[in-house]
């Protein structure tokens, strides 16, 4: 019983995924992150009124052409490695595949036979949608 007690603690004690939102250095970002951790899983980023947010998503994984798809919209964008893990990609706010995103809160993003999912429903959607407000140009 003690043991079990000992594991649940531990358990509780992980750092939990969420999504923040920032605005710094003329820059909004919304990171999938574990809070006063360098740990990334992805962002998105733009400068405001821009129109145009950058797409990162953090780890190993392929570059080249990348096929984003959220509800039943699709774009084809170029996927190309950044500074460390970070694999960064373009997509305008007013693009139906961003707009799919705005109101499902899933994307699936796919890189030769490597798909990655990022999902935003729950306390993400919110933020995105305000993500969406500032970055729009």
């Amino acid at each position: 019983m003690m043991a079990l007690l000992l594991i649940a603690n531990l358990q509780g004690a992980q750092p939990a995924w969420t999504w923040s939102l920032y605005e710094a250095d003329g820059l909004v970002v919304l990171a999938n992150e574990i809070p006063d951790t360098p740990r990334l899983r992805a962002t998105l980023e733009c400068a405001p009124g821009t129109g145009l947010a950058t797409l990162a998503l953090y780890g190993p994984g392929a570059t080249g052409m990348a096929t984003l798809t959220a509800g039943g919209a699709t774009a084809a964008t170029q996927a190309e490695r950044a500074q460390g893990d970070r694999l960064e990609m373009a997509l305008r706010t007013d693009h139906p595949v961003f707009q799919a995103l705005a109101a499902e809160g899933q994307l699936d993003v796919r890189i030769g036979e490597q798909t990655r999912t990022v999902d935003l429903n729950g306390q993400g959607l919110p933020m995105l949608r305000r993500f969406a407000g500032r970055c729009g140009g």
